[in-house]
C-alpha cells in the first residue's frame, strides 16, 4: 500500500489496478459465448471508484500490514466488484429502477438488450464464488478461511442481505413511512456490501473476534454514510461529477434521507455516522489504521 499518495491518489490508483485485474479475471471464460464476455466487460470495466475492492485491501493491510497480505485480499477484491456489478447490471433494468445512464454510459441493457444484460449479472455473480474458491485451490488461503467468507458473501448479498434490502426497496414504493423503513433498506442494499469488503479483508490478514466486530461496524456506518450522501448528492450534486442525472430521486418522487430529514440534518447524520466509523476503528486495535481512517473521510467530503 502506498503511503506518499494522497486518499484520493491511492484510491484512484487501487481502482486502476482491480480493473486490470477484473480483466485478467475475464480470460477463464474463454470458452464462454462472446457476446456473454463482452457484455460482463463492458460493466466491469465502466469505471467507478472501486470503493468495495479498496476495501478488502485496506482492511487486509490494516489488521496485518504487509504486502503479502494485501496481495492475497485481490481476488475476493475482485469477487466483491462481480457482485456489486451484478447487481448495478439487474438494478438498472426496465423491471428495477429502469435506468439509461450508469456512471456516464449507457446501461447494460441498453447497449446488449434486457436478457442477455439479465444473463450477464448471473455470470458475474456465479463467477464471483468461484474467483475465492480459486484461490483456496491453489493453496493461496486457508480453505478454512475461503469457507467463512464464501459464507459471509452468501449472507451480505442474498437474501438477507442486499437483495433483500432491494425487494424492501421495490416495496416501499408503495410508500415509507418511518426513517427505520430506510434504514432497514438502505442497511441492507447498500452496507451489507460494505460490510462484507471489510470483512473479508480483515480474514484474509487472520483478524481475531475483537477486530472483526469492531470493523463489522466501522463498514456498516460507512456504508449507512455512503447512501445518505448519494442522497444528498442526487439533490445538490454536479450532474458532470456524478455520471448521472441528479434530481432523479425528487423526479421519480422516491423517499430519501433529505426528504424525511431534510437536507441539513441528513448532512449533519453522514458527519455523525463518519465519526462513529472511525471510533470503531480505533477500538480495533490495528496494526495501520490510516487508510480506513481517511477513507472515512473521504467519503464524507465526495462530490461524486
Amino acid at each position: 500500500m502506498n503511503h506518499s499518495l494522497s486518499i484520493n491518489e491511492h484510491v484512484q490508483q487501487v481502482a486502476a489496478e482491480i480493473t486490470e485485474e477484473l480483466k485478467r479475471s475475464l480470460s477463464s471464460y474463454d470458452a464462454a459465448p462472446s457476446k456473454l464476455i463482452e457484455s460482463m466487460e463492458y460493466s466491469l470495466t465502466a469505471g467507478g471508484k472501486r470503493l468495495r475492492p479498496y476495501l478488502v485491501m485496506a482492511a487486509a493491510y490494516a489488521v496485518h500490514a504487509d504486502e503479502t497480505t494485501v496481495e492475497k485480499a485481490i481476488a475476493p477484491a475482485c469477487a466483491v466488484e462481480y457482485i456489486h456489478t451484478y447487481s448495478l447490471i439487474h438494478d438498472d433494468l426496465p423491471a428495477m429502477d429502469n435506468d439509461d445512464l450508469r456512471r456516464g454510459k449507457p446501461t447494460n441493457h441498453k447497449v446488449f438488450g434486457e436478457a442477455m444484460a439479465i444473463l450477464a449479472g448471473d455470470a458475474l455473480l456465479t463467477g464471483a464464488f468461484g474467483i475465492i474458491t480459486s484461490l483456496a485451490k491453489e493453496g493461496k488461503l486457508d480453505p478454512l478461511v475461503a469457507v467463512e467468507i464464501i459464507d459471509d458473501l452468501s449472507r451480505y448479498a442474498g437474501a438477507l442481505g442486499m437483495v433483500g434490502g432491494q425487494v424492501a426497496d421495490m416495496e416501499a414504493e408503495q410508500g415509507i413511512t418511518s426513517i427505520e423503513q430506510l434504514e432497514y433498506i438502505h442497511e441492507h442494499k447498500t452496507s451489507d456490501l460494505v460490510v462484507f469488503s471489510v470483512l473479508a479483508g480483515a480474514r484474509i490478514a487472520g483478524a481475531n473476534a475483537h477486530q472483526l466486530q469492531q470493523l463489522e461496524l466501522y463498514g456498516r456506518n460507512i456504508g449507512m454514510a455512503f447512501q445518505i450522501q448519494d442522497d444528498v448528492l442526487d439533490l445538490v450534486g454536479d450532474e458532470q461529477k456524478l455520471g448521472k442525472r441528479v434530481q432523479s430521486d425528487v423526479a421519480g418522487e422516491k423517499v430519501t434521507f433529505p426528504f424525511l430529514l431534510g437536507l441539513e440534518e441528513s448532512k449533519a447524520l453522514v458527519v455523525k455516522l463518519t465519526e462513529e466509523a472511525k471510533a470503531a476503528v480505533l477500538a480495533a486495535d490495528l496494526a495501520f489504521p490510516d487508510q480506513l481512517l481517511e477513507l472515512a473521510d473521504y467519503l464524507v467530503n465526495r462530490e461524486s
